[in-house]
């Protein structure tokens, strides 16, 4: 295979998200510059790494009522400056297991117990990438019931929160008239088949 780059900088020391530049050769074998965004360490990005290892993880949960709801954020982001709906989601802490930092970010975001799921199909567990052309992060989806009352005795002055538990009707309302994160909106469309919430993963 052609040589793709030379050489990787770090051009940025900020706690949790960084900018690398790649010293890249295109296909005619020309030099140019990409850049892109890792919360991996220096030593532990993909490009030098090439592991699999999931970065964070979203939570599928939802409540054990004869007519489920599905566990949804309302949350203020600020590169767009807007509130969008998402699912729980959180990074996977040191040695953590997804299902470990699944159960750990619900009950911070949300204050609800998450019991995870280990059933059906190992292919909606692994991890993909989040967006390859500008970061190397990878993410996976971890999938289970709630119980409790949703409270925000855990957010961070830093989060802008709502917790929503949100029926087929509402679910359907958001796809249609909000705006959502792509891998919320893709998991939500799971949730509006009739049945049970969780039945896809057996397929």
């Amino acid at each position: 295979m052609k040589e793709k780059y030379r050489d990787v900088q770090k051009l940025t020391d900020n706690p949790f998200l960084n900018l690398y530049h790649i010293d890249a050769v295109d296909t005619d074998g020309k030099d140019f510059n990409y850049y892109f965004a890792s919360r991996n360490k220096e030593n532990n990005i993909k490009l030098k790494t090439h592991d699999v290892r999931p970065e964070g993880i979203v939570i599928y949960g939802v409540t054990t009522e004869n007519e489920p709801k599905l566990v949804l954020i309302k949350q203020y982001r600020y590169p767009l400056d807007a509130y969008i709906y998402e699912l729980p989601a959180g990074l996977v802490d040191g040695d953590e297991t997804p299902a470990q930092a699944a159960v750990r970010e619900m009950k911070e975001e949300t204050g609800l117990s998450l019991e995870v799921y280990e059933g059906g199909a190992e292919l909606y567990r692994r991890p993909f990438y989040m967006g390859p052309g500008f970061t190397d992060e990878m993410s996976c989806a971890v999938f289970g019931t709630v119980t409790g009352t949703p409270n925000l005795d855990s957010k961070e002055s830093t989060e802008d929160i709502q917790v929503i538990l949100a029926d087929r009707a509402e679910v359907r309302r958001i796809l249609t008239e909000e705006q959502v994160s792509l891998r919320g909106a893709y998991l939500m469309t799971h949730f509006l088949s009739d049945g049970d919430p969780l039945g896809f993963l057996k397929s």
